[in-house]
């Protein structure tokens, strides 16, 4: 498997990474994609993609790293997801190696992600890389 840090502008991110996205992301175009990686880039905005043997992209993860008054610096993953076909094969667990990777060589206290309350195959999967719930999320629709 082969690991491989996106930068702005790389074809990858919508040939390649999108498409992997989508799986978790479904509401997400092209465009809309777009988008957000040009405001999120200045925001921190990075993605992360995994490729297996046969050079197809099965894995993406998008992430930042984040200053904030609780933890002082943290990495925040905004999306982890491996295709369905490739599951259970170990890419998730490589990314978040990888961006565990990110996280300490940026001097982060932390490798945090929020994950949806249905996801219960997700939150198994999180409780074996030996993450914690630590905290709620609450959220207030404003569309």
């Amino acid at each position: 498997m082969k690991i491989i840090d996106l930068e702005p502008g790389d074809s990858r991110l919508t040939g390649d990474l999108l498409p992997v996205l989508l799986e978790l992301r479904p509401h997400l175009t092209e465009d809309l994609f777009r988008s957000i990686l040009t405001e999120g880039h200045g925001q921190g905005l990075r993605f992360t993609a995994a490729y297996d043997e046969d050079g197809v992209c099965v894995g993406a993860a998008g992430w930042r790293i984040v200053a904030n008054t609780y933890q002082v610096r943290k990495l925040y993953v905004d999306d982890l997801v491996t295709t369905a076909a490739a599951r259970s094969t170990g890419v998730g667990h490589a990314l978040l190696a990888h961006l565990e990777q990110h996280a300490r060589a940026a001097a982060c206290t932390a490798l945090t992600l929020d994950s949806g309350t249905q996801r219960a195959d997700a939150h198994r999967f999180y409780f074996r890389e030996r993450m914690a719930v630590t905290a709620f999320n609450f959220e207030k629709p404003l569309v």
